[in-house]
C-alpha cells in the first residue's frame, strides 16, 4: 500500500489520501473539506487536523492529536500514551486512548477504553465503556457494560450495569441490571435499577424503582420508591411513600410517607415512620415511632414503642424496661420484665416480673410477680401471681370490646 509521509513540524493541506497517511510530531493539516485516508492514519507525536478526517484506521504515539470536526474510523483506534480530541462527532469499532478522550459532538462505538480521562459533550452510545479516571459526558448514554475507576458525571442513562469506584452522579435513566459504586451515588432524577450497591453515601433524588439496595452510610430517596430488598448499614431516609419485601438497617431509618413490606423489618437502632407502617415481621433494637403498624406474624421491639393509633401483630413482644404508648394488639402479647405499656388488647396478654400496663382487654391474661396492671377485662381465665397487682378487679365477660386496628 502507498504512503504519504507529513515531516516533523510542517504545515500542509490535503484532501484525498491513497494508502496510509503518515504524519511527524508537531505538524499541522489544513483540510479541504474533508480529509479522506483509505488507509491508515498514523500520528507520531502531537498533531493537528484542522477539519473532518475519515480513515480505515488511527494511531497516536505519544502527543495529542486534535480533530477539527467528524473523525470517523472503520476499524479501530488506537492512542498510545496519547490524547485525542475530536471537534465534532466521533465513530469507530473500538476505541483504546491511554490519556484523555475528548468529543464535542456525538460518539458511537462497540468499546471505549480511556485510561485517563473521557469527556463528551454529546451522546455517547457502545456496548462496554471502561475509564480509568473521571468520565463526563453531557448527553445520553446507552451502553451494555459501563466500568469507571474515578468520579462519573453523566445525563440520562439506559445501560445494562454500572460499576464505579469513586463518585457518581446521573441525571436519571435505566440500569437494567447491577449498579456497585465504592463512594457516592447520585441521581438527580427517576431511576430505574435491577440492583444498587454503594459502599458510602446513595442520594435518590426522584423517584426510584428497583431490586435490592446495599448502602454501607447514608441512604436518601425524595420520590416514591419501590424496591424488594433495601439494607442501610447506617442511615436511611424516605421522602415519600415506600414498597418492598425486606428491609435492614444498622442505625435508623425515617420515612414521611407510608412504609409497605411483605416480608420483615429489622432495625438495630430506630425507625420513624409518619404514615403506615406494615410488613409481616418486625425486630426492632432501639425506638419505634408510627402512626400505626400492623405486622402479619410477629413483632419485637426492644426499646420503645410509639405509635397514635396503634401497633398489631399475631406474635407481639416488648423487650426489658421497653416503653410503650399507644394501644398494643395481638393474637399473643408478652411485656418482659419491668417492660410499660397502656392499653393492649390480644387473645393472651403476659406482663412480666414488674412490668406495668394500664388497661388489658384478652381472652386470657397473666399478671407475674410484682407486675402491675390498672384494669383487667378477660373471657376465659386470668392469673395473678404472687407479689402481683391488678388495681380494679379483674372482669370476666362473655365478649370483649372491639380491638384497634
Amino acid at each position: 500500500m502507498t504512503e504519504t509521509r507529513i515531516p516533523r513540524g510542517t504545515h500542509a493541506r490535503l484532501g484525498a489520501v491513497e494508502g496510509d497517511l503518515i504524519v511527524g510530531a508537531n505538524a499541522r493539516i489544513d483540510v479541504d473539506a474533508r480529509l479522506v485516508v483509505t488507509g491508515r492514519a498514523r500520528f507520531e507525536g502531537n498533531a493537528e487536523v484542522a477539519g473532518p478526517l475519515e480513515c480505515r484506521s488511527l494511531e497516536c504515539d505519544e502527543g495529542t492529536v486534535r480533530v477539527g470536526g467528524d473523525l470517523v474510523v472503520h476499524e479501530d483506534i488506537r492512542a498510545t500514551d496519547s490524547a485525542l480530541e475530536v471537534g465534532g462527532e466521533l465513530r469507530a469499532r473500538r476505541v483504546d486512548v491511554d490519556r484523555g478522550l475528548a468529543i464535542a459532538g456525538a460518539a458511537t462505538a462497540q468499546e471505549f477504553e480511556v485510561g485517563g480521562v473521557l469527556d463528551g459533550a454529546g451522546s455517547l452510545t457502545a456496548q462496554r465503556v471502561s475509564v480509568g479516571g473521571r468520565f463526563h459526558l453531557a448527553g445520553p448514554l446507552t451502553a451494555s457494560a459501563v466500568e469507571v475507576g474515578g468520579s462519573v458525571d453523566v445525563a440520562l442513562v439506559t445501560i445494562e450495569s454500572l460499576e464505579v469506584g469513586g463518585l457518581i452522579r446521573l441525571k436519571g435513566g435505566t440500569v437494567r441490571g447491577a449498579i456497585e459504586v465504592g463512594g457516592r451515588f447520585v441521581s438527580d432524577e427517576d431511576l430505574t435499577f435491577g440492583s444498587l450497591e454503594v459502599g458510602g453515601v446513595a442520594d435518590l433524588r426522584g423517584a426510584a424503582t428497583g431490586g435490592s439496595v446495599e448502602v454501607g452510610g447514608m441512604f436518601n430517596v425524595q420520590g416514591p420508591f419501590k424496591f424488594r430488598t433495601l439494607e442501610v448499614g447506617g442511615i436511611g431516609t424516605i421522602h415519600s411513600p415506600a414498597e418492598g419485601a425486606d428491609v435492614e438497617v444498622g442505625g435508623k431509618l425515617e420515612t414521611d410517607g407510608a412504609l409497605r413490606l411483605t416480608g420483615r423489618l429489622e432495625a438495630g437502632g430506630s425507625v420513624s415512620v409518619r404514615d403506615e407502617l406494615v410488613g409481616d415481621r418486625l425486630e426492632v433494637g432501639g425506638k419505634l415511632a408510627a402512626h400505626h403498624a400492623v405486622f402479619a406474624s410477629t413483632a419485637e421491639v426492644g426499646g420503645s414503642v410509639a405509635t397514635e393509633t396503634g401497633l398489631k401483630a399475631a406474635r407481639l413482644r416488648l423487650g426489658r424496661r421497653t416503653r410503650a404508648s399507644g394501644p398494643l394488639v395481638g393474637g399473643s402479647v408478652e411485656l418482659d420484665d419491668r417492660a410499660r405499656a397502656e392499653d393492649i388488647y390480644g387473645d393472651h396478654v403476659e406482663l412480666g416480673a414488674r412490668a406495668e400496663a394500664r388497661r388489658i382487654f384478652a381472652r386470657t391474661v397473666r399478671v407475674s410477680e410484682r407486675a402491675v396492671a390498672d384494669e383487667v377485662t378477660y373471657v376465659d381465665s386470668v392469673q395473678v401471681d404472687r407479689g402481683a397487682e391488678v388495681r380494679s378487679p379483674p372482669r370476666k365477660v362473655a365478649e370483649l370490646p372491639p380491638f384497634p386496628l
